[in-house]
């Protein structure tokens, strides 16, 4: 009994891989297109706003600009 219990999990392991995560999810996700990745309303409010890949910093209304150094002349002056 014991043996054909593994046998069982064995082949679901393989379904599994193989079949559904392979075939199914993948067809699934191309007929929803972008639905598939619809988020609600409420919970992107509850989310906070992550950026991954940092767009936010290559914004020119975001980028401030670089202060110019103040050159009075002489020597520089030690901390």
């Amino acid at each position: 009994m014991i043996k054909s219990f593994g046998f069982a999990l064995a082949v679901a392991v393989v379904f599994d891989a193989f079949i559904v995560r392979m075939v199914l999810i993948p067809a699934v996700l191309y007929l929803l297109g972008e639905k598939a990745w619809w988020l609600p309303r409420w919970l992107d409010r509850i989310l906070p706003d992550v950026d991954v890949e940092g767009e936010k910093l290559n914004r020119p209304h975001l980028a401030t600009p670089a202060r110019e150094p103040d050159v009075t002349g002489g020597l520089p002056q030690q901390a």
